[in-house]
């Protein structure tokens, strides 16, 4: 497979030239050139005549990502006579994973943690790949008994283990870690497991458990419902009558910013009326953390922001239905105007019906007319953190080709490339 190095300003990377946009390479390319510090959210105009596309400022492939991209074809390569597993989806791209088992590559796990291959029938021969999520140290430890070196495979995320020290270093501070994070997904698993390692633990999903949290911490409901209502989503051994006396938010990285601030900020005042401590004092109750968003999650959520404040009729929401950080950019879409989530082209089924996502239910249902009748159509386009920037404009390439007096994606490129 041929290789494209993508220049990224952290590091250099090498993925697989088939992810990559002539178009989306040139937009992004000339937009760093123009706004080097990332500070301008505003939206880049694709006019092709009779279809105006805007696209945020940031989307698709993030560092992590491109990470584990590398080091998921690499090891393919250069592994040729050996079997070859990741432990579940590398990075929830339907199209990135398809294309790793169509290479032999084999996972153990589905999403949630359930065997799909027995770990008794692995050798320690054998080389297994640790997504971008991370993985618990449980699954670490029965890997290493086997003798898997799961250290020289390991794709996971900097951003990801980012919280992890974050959350070790509250801990030896004697805070109880209070994780933002949907309690099923791989990465809101793998820290939970680190956290837990560290201190008393406990998940919380949104802003509605976090208020049911609180009345723990004030004493409004009895000690003992505690363990039914957070049953799977706290440390063996959580004490809930002395570990919520003092605590720290750390989150998963995909989540809404606004939510983990907000659940941060109602926590920190519920420990405050609770306790009445000097100002100087709220240390000693609540940890100062800071945003453990990664910068891509960020960047993306900013620039939805701002591509809002374009007028439009649509949007679409590019990426995989079971990414977290792309289901996020749906809901931002979603408080504005019509938004449509599809996983590639393919869903654009004609001018007339899409098939798309709807995460809410999990289910795909079609809609009808989901185009309007005059021109020019506007239409919003953005992308999750682990989809190519290929599908970005296959999906472009579909809408366009249903206005006969539309531009190309080659006029349009050119008023990008050699800038």
């Amino acid at each position: 497979m041929r290789f494209l190095r993508q220049v990224n300003s952290m590091k250099q990377f090498e993925v697989p030239i088939i992810y990559r946009s002539p178009l989306i390479s040139a937009v992004k390319k000339k937009r760093k050139a123009l706004d080097k510090l990332k500070k301008d959210f505003t939206p880049t105009l694709l006019d092709f005549g009779p279809v105006q596309i805007y696209l945020a400022r940031h989307f698709g492939f993030c560092y992590g990502v491109e990470n584990a991209i590398e080091i998921a074809f690499k090891t393919i390569d250069e592994n040729p006579d050996k079997r070859i597993f990741l432990l579940s989806e590398m990075i929830h791209s339907p199209q990135v994973n398809a294309d790793l088992l169509s290479k032999g590559v084999k996972f153990l796990q589905d999403n949630y943690g359930k065997e799909l291959i027995p770990f008794d029938e692995l050798t320690a021969e054998d080389v297994v790949i640790i997504p971008a999520f991370g993985t618990t140290l449980e699954i670490e430890a029965r890997l290493n008994d086997i003798g898997i070196k799961t250290e020289k495979y390991n794709t996971t995320c900097p951003f990801v283990e980012k919280v992890w020290n974050r959350s070790e270093s509250i801990a030896k501070k004697d805070y109880t870690i209070i994780i933002h994070g949907k309690p099923k997904h791989e990465e809101t698993r793998a820290t939970f497991s680190h956290a837990a390692a560290n201190a008393p633990s406990v998940v919380v999903k949104d802003m509605a458990q976090a208020k049911e949290l609180a009345k723990y911490i004030t004493g409004e409901k009895p000690a003992a419902l505690f363990y039914e209502e957070f049953k799977g989503q706290h440390s063996s051994g959580f004490d809930v009558t002395k570990d919520l006396q003092k605590i720290g938010v750390v989150n998963q990285t995909t989540m809404l910013a606004s939510d983990t601030q907000s659940i941060a900020d109602y926590l920190k005042q519920v420990m405050i009326a609770t306790y009445n401590p000097q100002p100087e004092a709220i240390s000693n109750y609540f940890a100062d953390t800071r945003d453990t968003l990664c910068y891509a999650t960020n960047d993306n959520q900013s620039a939805v922001m701002g591509l809002l404040e374009q007028p439009a009729n649509l949007a679409i929401v590019v990426g995989g239905y079971n990414s977290s950080n792309t289901s996020h950019l749906v809901e931002l879409c979603e408080e504005k105007l019509s938004t449509y989530f599809v996983n590639s082209e393919a869903k654009i089924l004609s001018d007339e019906q899409i098939l798309h996502y709807n995460f809410h239910t999990q289910e795909e249902l079609v809609t009808e007319n989901y185009l309007p009748a005059t021109t020019p159509v506007k239409i919003l386009i953005t992308s999750g953190a682990s989809c190519p920037d290929a599908l970005v404009e296959g999906v472009i390439s579909k809408v366009i080709s249903f206005y006969q007096d539309s531009k190309t994606i080659e006029d349009v490129l050119v008023d990008f490339e050699g800038e």
